[in-house]
């Protein structure tokens, strides 16, 4: 999903299946036994819909998708709407989301990031901080078990920034889940976009910043990148070739009553921004 808009519902929802209210659903299972980025036909499978562009010096794209009801498996008609914005040297991503019935709402982007440039290799160099304290272990199938567990003494510390590389070949049982790093961090909770990430090239000195008003962020390092897709160029993208930073509501929600709520119910508008900003030192 290279650079695609994910939904109804950013990574994995164990056992292909939701309950609200009582009502059980079943929904497209596409990951194994799960659904993972809302299914075979998720939002990154669709083509959205321009519904207005602007030029000038804060140039604009908004992108509208109507899901209907029933959509791989999902409750009611969602009507999600996406806006790209540049502004104040940043790139705002700015998601809303309605429903005529309750239903389960995350919608997350999936860009990769190569701060080096695609063509240098791997992002084993960049260095990656994050603003967590504590990450959601998962079973061997990548669900979330339900704990949530403190980054401290762990392989998944990036208060201080840190190489990708440097820990990623420990023997850790997630680690290995993952093939790498495949982890949703929990962050600080914020009503306005908050710093969630930086990302720092060594050896070009650019930096990628990631704000936003997610409850948690999916760090991923590119692990299943295997040669078999050209970018740019011509350049093949190989493992770890780039990461992802993906904002998002916590995976597998509807399964675990700690989690913070992804249902959305008529009446109610989804609001979630991703700030993404690069420069260079």
């Amino acid at each position: 999903s290279f650079g695609a808009l994910l939904g109804r519902n950013a990574n994995r929802i164990a056992r292909g299946q939701i309950e609200i209210d009582g009502k059980t659903y079943h929904l497209s299972k596409n990951n194994g036994d799960a659904t993972l980025h809302g299914g075979a036909m998720g939002f990154d499978k669709v083509v959205w819909t321009v519904t207005k562009s602007t030029s000038g010096p804060h140039p604009s794209l908004i992108l509208t998708y109507v899901s209907p009801d029933g959509d791989q498996g999902f409750p009611g008609e969602v009507t999600a709407v996406a806006t790209y914005r540049l502004e104040n040297e940043s790139l705002w991503l700015e998601f809303q989301a309605t429903t005529t019935k309750p239903t389960v709402i995350s919608l997350s982007a999936h860009p990769y990031f190569n701060l080096a440039g695609a063509e240098t290799g791997d992002v084993m160099a960049h260095e990656v901080m994050l603003a967590s304290d504590a990450f959601l272990p998962t079973d061997k199938a990548q669900i979330p078990t339900g704990e949530i567990r403190a980054v401290e003494g762990t392989s998944f510390d990036f208060r201080r920034p840190i190489a990708v590389g440097a820990r990623i070949r420990h023997v850790d049982e997630q680690l290995i889940f993952g093939t790498g790093y495949d982890q949703c961090f929990v962050l600080r909770p914020s009503d306005v976009p908050a710093l969630a990430a930086r990302v720092r090239d060594p050896e070009s000195g650019r930096i990628l910043e990631v704000h936003t008003d997610q409850p948690s962020i999916q760090l991923y390092t590119g692990n299943k990148l295997n040669g078999s897709v050209a970018g740019h160029g011509g350049v093949i993208y190989r493992q770890s070739a780039g990461l992802a930073l993906e904002p998002q509501g916590y995976p597998d929600a509807p399964h675990h009553p700690n989690f913070p709520s992804t249902i959305l119910r008529p009446g109610e508008t989804y609001s979630r921004t991703i700030r993404y900003r690069l420069y260079a030192t």
